[in-house]
């Protein structure tokens, strides 16, 4: 039969229940944007790290994240309920950890040998922690709600507030960080030691009395703030949603970890949809992690670059709602292909007409466009997969977490991708830290990771696509078959309890 979760009055949701349940998904974004657009730089210029071991971190991470994402996911779908729900708990007893661990990232020790060290294991025990935060939160789309329109409906809330988290990520990191950028040196008067650093008065700004001490205070003022906003939401959602565990009746044996893989990743759609959007993301985070570094050397917007980046996340905020207007009137598929197509031939024309900050800020604003329906669909398309796994496989449930937590582990595993081959790449076209000018290989480098390449991967996601079966008709043909099914199951249910009386 099918394992469903019913809505009763007292699990209706109120748009403050939606609010609530919006306002948990800020702390993923706002710490992903946050590290997304400025821990590479942060790594390079203000850690000073070689762009090699910046790689490994950035990757290893990654990967590591990508490693937890499924084990976490089976764990919550192993999870017994309690009196304050079976993903609410995992919620709650992460947000510490991960507070202290993203803080820590953000601050250099006083150390050489051992900094590298120092920045793998908090940034991969932060990535943990927000892996525990983040699979039991994006399943409990699932467990707010039976009806297609009212998860549709929450999760347009949970986007608008994401989205409005990179925003904010965005501009405390940014604006915090960009009153004390990185001090830079002329190339032509680098002379490091024979350890290959750089004397500090090398690179210290003369004409702005900034040093990198300021600069590395200012990243870890940033930090200290995103860390009280992480608290703050993860109390409101702690506080403001329920779970709706529902009547559940007839259960079945719980599967393996390997049994439940085998069975999700076997479901055709799903597949399509991870593997497309597995693209598409890669293209976005290849954008996202090298934009900063673009605009601030090959374009030389050095002091604008982060009011640059928070015109993309306003701009991907502005139009959440259109997007969500968009799929209702048009359909998700189509959706997925006018959203993220929109912004290809803009990225194409800021790699060929350089150094002009109005060219730039116009792409920017498009490429929110098209990050606001990379946020949504994915997490719109999710409950729409799981839906149709339950109408083909009636008597296999509690797969929900496992279902999200491979979408999460592959966006991660583009991340990544995306990030170690960026650093990597820059590493073997001679990229000079902290300096003011560099090398025509890395200019070269930096149009291909923020063009050419999410250029070429949006392309494929969008071939993908096409062959992704569940579309409107499909959508609301399983929706009245749950229904159905539920309500079946519901009388065999009451007329089970009134033999037993």
């Amino acid at each position: 039969r099918i394992i469903s979760v019913f809505l009763s009055p007292e699990c209706q949701l109120s748009v403050c229940n939606k609010l609530c349940y919006a306002v948990g998904g800020a702390p993923y974004q706002i710490t992903g944007c946050a590290l997304g657009f400025f821990l590479q730089i942060y790594l390079l210029d203000v850690a000073q790290l070689d762009p090699f071991y910046a790689s490994v971190i950035l990757f290893v991470g990654r990967a590591w994240d990508a490693v937890t994402d499924p084990t976490v996911g089976f764990l919550v779908s192993r999870s017994p309920w309690t009196r304050f729900g079976r993903m609410i708990p995992w919620i709650i007893v992460s947000t510490p950890l991960a507070v202290i661990s993203y803080f820590l990232i953000w601050y250099v020790p006083n150390i050489e040998t051992g900094k590298v060290i120092w920045y793998l294991i908090w940034y991969c025990l932060f990535q943990t922690m927000q892996t525990c935060f983040h699979v039991p939160y994006s399943a409990l789309t699932m467990f707010i709600s039976s009806e297609q329109k009212e998860r549709d409906s929450a999760t347009a809330y949970r986007m608008t507030v994401e989205v409005l988290g990179t925003v904010i990520g965005t501009g405390i990191q940014g604006q915090i960080v960009g009153r004390a950028n990185a001090p830079c040196f002329n190339s032509s008067l680098y002379s490091p030691d024979s350890n290959g650093n750089v004397s500090q008065h090398f690179i210290a700004n003369q004409s702005t009395g900034i040093t990198l001490t300021h600069t590395r205070q200012a990243y870890m003022i940033a930090s200290g703030v995103i860390c009280i906003i992480y608290v703050l939401c993860a109390l409101v959602l702690s506080l403001g949603v329920r779970e709706c565990k529902g009547e559940r009746s007839h259960k079945t044996e719980p599967m393996s970890f390997f049994q439940g893989i085998r069975l999700v990743m076997s479901h055709g759609p799903y597949a399509k949809l991870v593997i497309g959007f597995l693209f598409t993301s890669l293209a976005f985070m290849l954008l996202e992690g090298n934009f900063a570094l673009f605009c601030s050397s090959t374009l030389n917007f050095r002091n604008d670059y982060q009011n640059i980046l928070l015109v993309i996340m306003l701009s991907a905020t502005l139009t959440i709602p259109f997007w969500q207007w968009f799929l209702t009137r048009f359909g998700k598929k189509t959706a997925v292909f006018c959203g993220t197509s929109f912004v290809v031939p803009f990225l194409i024309l800021v790699v060929c007409v350089e150094h002009s900050l109005v060219v730039t800020y116009i792409v920017s604003f498009v490429a929110g466009v098209s990050v606001a329906a990379a946020f949504l669909l994915p997490w719109s398309m999710l409950p729409d997969v799981v839906d149709d796994f339950e109408v083909q496989n009636p008597d296999s449930h509690g797969h929900e977490a496992i279902f999200y937590s491979f979408y999460v582990f592959f966006t991660k595993f583009a991340s990544g991708v995306s990030l170690g081959v960026s650093t990597l790449s820059l590493d073997f076209a001679g990229y000079i830290t902290n300096g003011c000018t560099q090398p025509d290989e890395v200019h070269l480098t930096l149009k291909i990771l923020v063009a050419a390449a999410p250029v070429f991967f949006i392309l494929i996601g969008l071939i993908i696509f096409i062959t992704y079966p569940i579309n409107e008709e499909r959508r609301q043909g399983n929706r009245k078959l749950l229904q159905e099914l539920r309500e079946m199951e519901s009388e065999s249910d009451s007329a089970e309890s009134g033999s037993n009386v």
